[in-house]
């Protein structure tokens, strides 16, 4: 968790997720018809002082319907004003002159599962934080919450997030390690990339004294059997799309920062 986006997620990550959401009203609400629904985004972010400074580069490949239609000259037209441009309207970090925008380098794409036929698994750093951070090589989506690799992505999560709202760090990343036939993590490391305001192995203290993170207690805490059955059947396919993090349209368990003022004793003002 850092302090770049008010759903303390990574700038970068929340800039993609952002512009692929674009991407795809723009098509659902026929601004541009000739879309068909698969994309893929990437966005640059030069960092100063470890805070997001200037925008290096946007990617954007759109799929479309038709090879010559519209032709590629007006596709990266009608993207940079349909979709980049709404989306940094309300940015912070705008793109400047030395901007990188770009838009089907390879020319015309032609996506869906016709073309992706043998994809294996998801994309973790997009289901996370992008590049921005270190994450497991496990997927996250398609696994039930008996999963430790998946369950235990979220309470780290958790427990980064309110370490961060809690004003103990600007910056948080919080490792869990499992062993099979164990209940507790073999190691539990937190490191705030020299950001944090107390030692960063007396904020381990606190999150390991704040949080249970057992297996069965991770179930209980963040409620994981019954949240499909209260959301109509269709939380964890929310989940496949957009990140699993940061996601201000879902009421997410894990971006809960109800342990603030636990974490917080004891911090001098």
């Amino acid at each position: 968790a850092c302090n770049h986006t008010p759903t303390l997620m990574p700038y970068p990550i929340w800039l993609a997720h952002r512009l692929a959401r674009q991407l795809t009203a723009v098509r659902r609400i026929q601004a541009l018809p000739y879309l068909m629904p698969d994309g893929k985004v990437q966005v640059g972010v030069e960092f100063k002082d470890r805070q997001p400074s200037r925008i290096h580069s946007v990617t954007i490949t759109a799929n479309q319907r038709e090879l010559r239609n519209p032709s590629l000259k007006k596709l990266r037209e009608d993207i940079r004003a349909h979709v980049v441009a709404p989306v940094f309207d309300e940015e912070p970090v705008q793109p400047d002159r030395r901007t990188k925008i770009i838009v089907n380098p390879e020319g015309p794409f032609f996506g869906g599962p016709t073309y992706h036929s043998g994809l294996t698994g998801r994309k973790n750093a997009i289901d996370t934080y992008g590049e921005f951070s270190r994450h497991s090589g496990k997927a996250l989506s398609g696994k039930d919450p008996l999963r430790i690799d998946r369950i235990g992505a979220y309470a780290a999560r958790y427990a980064a997030k309110n370490v961060v709202a809690a004003g103990l760090a600007t910056e948080c990343e919080v490792l869990l390690s499992y062993s099979i036939g164990t209940t507790q993590p073999v190691s539990l490391q937190v490191q705030t990339f020299g950001t944090g305001r107390i030692d960063d192995k007396d904020i381990a203290r606190r999150v390991r004294d704040t949080f249970d993170f057992r297996l069965a207690a991770i179930l209980r805490d963040l409620n994981l059997r019954h949240l499909p059955a209260e959301a109509g059947g269709r939380f964890y396919q929310e989940l496949a799309s957009y990140g699993h993090f940061g996601r201000p349209d879902l009421e997410l368990p894990w971006e809960r920062t109800d342990h603030v003022e636990t974490l917080k004793t004891g911090l001098a003002a």
